[in-house]
């Protein structure tokens, strides 16, 4: 059973207030979450190559405690620098892409458990890489998700208008606004 009432026909697009100041929180919390996932797997894909591995190498050469090998260390450095990338831009698209690359994170840490001890395993994962993909995923996801998903959102919240349009038109048509 439902408990929302669907409205064929009147899909909206959800789309950030443009006159929200630059510091509003949720963009801090996007812009903080992609920062410092950034900069760990920079760090991490940085200190991986000094070590001058191969870059399909699997005999366990480990920076900061997790395996790598130069196609993970490469693959750690591009992602951090996309999460920079968000960071640099915040907003709508930095909450989107911490939340894709949470579900893709989850997804790789599912895919490698299934690929541990096989010649398959090209990136050199061991189950302390599984663990750390399933925590970044989560973290990332949280991050992502601030303040777009919740049962108790702020009716000035974006999101929360996108998804209650008949509050905003009776607002609208009473000569109040929900902003």
């Amino acid at each position: 059973m439902a408990s929302h009432v669907t409205h064929p026909g009147t899909r909206r697009r959800i789309m950030f207030d443009e006159a929200l100041p630059v510091d509003h929180r949720l963009n801090r919390v996007y812009r903080i979450g992609a920062a410092l996932m950034g900069l760990f797997l920079l760090a991490f894909g940085i200190l991986g190559l000094t070590n001058n591995i191969g870059f399909f190498d699997t005999g366990g050469n480990t920076a900061i405690g997790l395996n790598t090998n130069g196609a993970l260390s490469v693959l750690s450095i591009c992602v951090g620098v996309l999460l920079f990338v968000g960071m640099v831009i915040g907003g709508n698209f930095a909450s989107t892409l911490n939340m894709v690359l949470g579900v893709l994170f989850i997804l790789n840490g599912f895919l490698f458990l299934g690929l541990l001890d096989t010649d398959s395993n090209f990136l050199a994962f061991r189950i302390q890489n599984v663990l750390f993909s399933f925590v970044v995923g989560i973290v990332l996801m949280v991050f992502g998700m601030y303040g777009r998903v919740s049962t108790n959102l702020p009716h000035d919240n974006p999101y929360w208008r996108a998804r209650h349009p008949e509050a905003e038109q009776r607002a609208i048509t009473s000569g109040d606004q929900v902003r």
